[in-house]
């Protein structure tokens, strides 16, 4: 399977995560958690759109999420199970773009049995976490998603395929969000990343690139919901944060 070597755990509070990266062009991480107990934890923000499945209480259900701007507090019932693919950015749906879906204006699709739900006239299956490749090799096949490569130009900062205006609506379509709003959500979660491996607070301002303390708690406390200290307490449950750098 797809980058199973990589494939990375760990225990929080509430929910137990894991998560491996994929070979898919469509793909950032495919995760999966479960909770422990019922609870709320701070929904950091983030710049990807994403499908979720859903399991608890007997029911199953699929989401359709977009990027979140800022820090929310979210609920965590008690013995649940979720399956999320956080799809590359630059990856959308034409018919549901993200910017349609951003700061929880989630959609949940239809259920047509327990085992599928409906998706553009049709029935499919729920994918689980070793076949969620092939799952989405049959969206974009079907063109239920698409890429579009001027955000890739965009992130990389090399030569442009148009104008800078154009190249930036398409950045927005397909994403929902500014280069300039990617990079802050990346550099907010970088640095948490950071505080949370142990760095000081001194360093992770410089590692992270802000100007100053300052600046870095006003970033964290939009982006995260929490200053560096709290962060550093481990002062309340995080939603899900593996592994990043900030965006160039």
């Amino acid at each position: 399977m797809a980058g199973q070597e990589s494939t990375d755990y760990y225990v929080s509070v509430l929910l137990e995560f894991e998560h491996r990266p994929s070979e898919s062009p469509f793909i950032e991480k495919v995760w999966r958690s479960r909770s422990n107990d019922g609870g709320t934890f701070l929904s950091i923000a983030a710049s990807n759109f994403e499908m979720a499945v859903t399991r608890h209480a007997g029911r199953t259900f699929i989401t359709l999420r977009g990027p979140e701007t800022k820090a929310t507090t979210a609920h965590c019932p008690a013995d649940g199970e979720w399956l999320g693919i956080r799809f590359a950015l630059g990856t959308f749906m034409p018919r549901l773009p993200p910017g349609r879906l951003i700061d929880g204006h989630d959609v949940t699709l239809p259920g047509a049995t327990t085992h599928s739900f409906w998706l553009n006239a049709s029935a499919w299956d729920y994918p689980d976490f070793e076949n969620v490749e092939a799952f989405v090799a049959r969206l974009a096949r079907a063109g239920i998603i698409t890429r579009d490569p001027a955000v890739d130009g965009v992130l990389r900062g090399g030569p442009r395929a148009h104008s800078q205006r154009s190249d930036q609506r398409c950045f927005l379509r397909a994403t929902g969000l500014s280069h300039r709003a990617v990079r802050q959500i990346e550099r907010a979660r970088y640095a948490t990343h950071l505080l949370k491996g142990g760095m000081s607070i001194l360093d992770a301002t410089h590692e992270a690139g802000y100007f100053d303390q300052p600046h870095l708690t006003r970033s964290l406390t939009r982006f995260i919901g929490q200053t560096p200290a709290e962060i550093t307490r481990a002062k309340k449950q995080l939603s899900f944060l593996y592994k990043t750098a900030p965006r160039p």
